[in-house]
């Protein structure tokens, strides 16, 4: 977890920018697991084939090398992907609880009344909920302008990629959404699952223009 301690020691906060990173890690790691993957295929022995033949004798017929360093490699990068994902999740927390706790120092100073009245510009708009959807059932409505989902706001927000990221490494999780319905805030708790729909959300949501 060296990003997060990085952060950490230099008593700097995370950002965005930061779980971005983390994901495009993963994402390299996950690329060079289905490479590994596929010269075993290549190979036609898969990740547990028997390299010996009926006599016990090491397969003539494939490269024993490159299937062994093959497998080698996709256990150690089975090993990174599993830490890098725990590091995208404790990343994530520790943003939405910096937010949070900036959401309360922003309170604590402002006067009481102005900070009720004064809302964020909203970031984003819910233009379509699929009944029976898990946004469904967390009270999203079409119209609904979003000032936070999860870790990302108003303040951070910069493409609907934040949020996609966020829903991805959120499956099963409750996360915290604000939105703005009819000029009053409206906050509510959304679980990103699998259902009987497509993507674990049932809405779609468009960004506000800037």
């Amino acid at each position: 977890m060296r990003l997060i301690e990085e952060a950490a020691s230099e008593h700097e906060d995370l950002t965005m920018e930061d779980v971005q990173d983390l994901v495009r890690k993963k994402d390299e790691i996950e690329e060079q697991i289905k490479a590994y993957y596929d010269v075993l295929e290549d190979q036609g022995v898969g990740i547990e084939g028997p390299l010996v033949d009926a006599e016990g004798f090491p397969r003539a017929d494939v490269n024993l090398y490159q299937i062994r360093t093959a497998r080698n490699q996709i256990a150690c990068l089975q090993n990174d992907h599993k830490a890098i994902m725990a590091e995208i999740e404790e990343a994530l927390h520790r943003l939405h609880a910096q937010e949070k706790a900036k959401r309360g120092e922003a309170v604590a100073h402002d006067d009481p009344m102005e900070a009720e009245l004064s809302l964020p510009s909203p970031f984003a708009r819910v233009d379509a909920v699929t009944a029976g959807s898990p946004a469904h059932n967390a009270g999203l409505r079409v119209g609904d302008e979003v000032i936070e989902f999860g870790s990302v706001n108003s303040n951070n927000f910069q493409t609907l990629q934040n949020v996609a990221s966020v829903v991805q490494h959120s499956e099963g999780k409750a996360l915290r959404v604000v939105v703005v319905r009819g000029g009053q805030r409206s906050p509510m708790t959304l679980t990103p699952q699998r259902w009987s729909g497509r993507g674990l959300l049932g809405c779609n949501i468009v960004p506000n223009p800037r």
